[in-house]
């Protein structure tokens, strides 16, 4: 547990509500219990570093930060601690004589602590409506299976989280008990030959959604459904989620920061794909790595991010030689994470060419999580890049649907459809798809340079010139030379593109 972040709600000694983020302390009922801001910190850092002994020094220069303080300023916030909890036997919080302090966790209180937790209750139906339960029932076991794979986030067991079925227990109440960050609930409804589904993503902490849906079909064929419900729920919980997660982050005190705080910083950056964004994620990082040295998100993030820099940023054999170093950390012999692999095989894609190597590995990713949008878009960019059209619009139009409304990487299936539309000589659609990534992320400057090559295709030398001046606006330095040297595409591919450019009146 040493350096896990420490932000989910528990309970401790059976009675005690914990919230980590808001720093307060309250029974179940409701009913709040006073805790001294210190003592509160030397709260948080024994749960942080829960079931192993925690030294006195290591307390002092955690809460104190090195002041000059007695041992008695810690055995009385120990004294609170305790008394706040109701811990008279010292079954929770237990003194090692002469070294420290150590606090016992359950592991089902530790798994929730590493990162975002989530619990899926029963979904309700319409009274009396028997095969519609089962429905519902096999509806939700089926996204409980699919939200388990997805890395980093824990899953509480179906047995657990149906246990709450019928009860109008506080949905904080409940998030305490199963000791997770998140709830789905839903409902669904028959009405004459269609099934309808609202789902919510609830915050347990404080009992507000995050993300809220409805999901419908025809109820002729209900496996079929069954699974298409599934993969859009999904699909649509993963962005929310991360979404939800970096807001935490930002709305923790920098003193605080961990390594995972500090990766969800970065994201927002690193989905910007521009110079000034890039540099800012690459900084954040760096400290999440120096933190847990092994965190592979972090190594993938920290691989695409050099490699926006060398592309962008003058061919750099640095930024290179970090961008594969990184990304050959997030594909090593024992990565399980979908999302860094699927990131690292784009990397190594893009600057060594090695297309057939990066599609096995991205097919291995979307086997451990088919309902990665992540996935499915850097997989069509790489099937658009090496001519894979077919792939290309298949997991582009995929990555879509897993994630339709303000996914912030919608931009990458976009650029994936409007560079195979632009190869096979289909101007209006590549305009077309090009233009919505430009709307997608308009800092990113590659989309303009496609929709100025579309509009030359198509004849339209004003449109394109327009496309053109908002690029040199985005990227002041791009030139048709420089982008030519990034060498993406085969050369004849390429020397097409290039002369689009010219045409479009973009320099030399």
């Amino acid at each position: 547990m040493v350096g896990s972040p420490a932000t989910a709600t528990l309970i401790l000694n059976g009675k005690v509500v914990v919230d980590l983020e808001g720093e307060t302390l309250r029974l179940e009922n409701g009913d709040a219990i006073a805790l001294r801001p210190q003592a509160f910190a030397v709260l948080r850092h024994l749960v942080q570093n829960a079931n192993r002994l925690v030294s006195k020094a290591e307390l002092l220069e955690a809460v104190w930060g090195g002041a000059a303080v007695t041992d008695d300023s810690l055995v009385q916030c120990i004294h609170e601690i305790r008394r706040a909890l109701g811990d008279e036997r010292y079954a929770v919080l237990a003194t090692v004589s002469r070294r420290g302090y150590r606090l016992s966790l359950e592991r089902s209180d530790e798994s929730a602590l590493g990162g975002p937790s989530i619990a899926v209750l029963p979904f309700a139906t319409m009274r009396g409506d028997e095969p519609n339960d089962y429905f519902a029932d096999g509806l939700v076991e089926d996204i409980i299976t699919n939200l388990s794979k997805i890395p980093g986030l824990f899953v509480i067991a179906r047995n657990s989280s149906f246990g709450f079925r019928g009860e109008k227990a506080d949905l904080r109440t409940i998030a305490a008990e199963l000791r997770v960050r998140y709830l789905l609930q839903g409902s669904l409804r028959q009405s004459g030959g269609r099934l309808r589904i609202n789902a919510q993503l609830v915050d347990g902490a404080s009992a507000t959604h995050v993300w809220a849906d409805r999901f419908e079909g025809a109820a002729t064929d209900v496996f079929d459904l069954q699974d298409r419900l599934t993969e859009q729920i999904v699909g649509s919980i993963e962005p929310s989620v991360r979404r939800a997660e970096i807001e935490r982050a930002h709305r923790k005190r920098p003193e605080s920061l961990d390594a995972y705080d500090l990766y969800l910083r970065a994201l927002p950056h690193a989905h910007a794909n521009t110079p000034v964004e890039t540099d800012k994620a690459l900084q954040l990082l760096a400290r999440s790595i120096e933190l847990q040295p092994d965190y592979v998100a972090a190594h993938g993030y920290a691989a695409w991010c050099y490699e926006q820099r060398y592309l962008r940023n003058g061919l750099d054999p640095a930024d290179k030689a970090a961008a594969l170093s990184h990304a050959d950390i997030a594909l090593g012999i024992n990565s399980d994470d979908p999302q860094a692999m699927s990131i690292g095989a784009f990397v190594r894609a893009n600057l060594t060419r090695d297309y057939d190597a990066a599609v096995e590995v991205l097919d291995r990713a979307l086997a451990l999580n088919n309902n990665s949008a992540l996935a499915f878009g850097f997989s069509a960019l790489v099937s658009a890049h090496s001519e894979r059209h077919q792939r290309a619009v298949e997991h582009a139009h995929k990555a879509l649907r897993l994630s339709p409304l303000d996914d912030p990487l919608s931009y990458h299936p976009y650029c994936a459809l409007a560079l195979t539309h632009l190869f096979a000589g289909a101007f209006a659609d590549a305009a077309r798809y090009a233009a919505l990534a430009v709307r997608a992320n308009p800092g990113f400057s590659i989309p303009y340079a496609y929709l100025a090559a579309s509009h030359v295709g198509l004849g339209n030398v004003e449109a394109a010139h327009s496309a053109a001046r908002r690029l040199i606006e985005v990227a002041p330095n791009f030139s048709v030379g420089s982008y030519v040297r990034t060498n993406l595409f085969q050369p004849y591919l390429m020397d097409a593109l290039a002369a689009a450019l010219r045409t479009a009146g973009l320099p030399e």
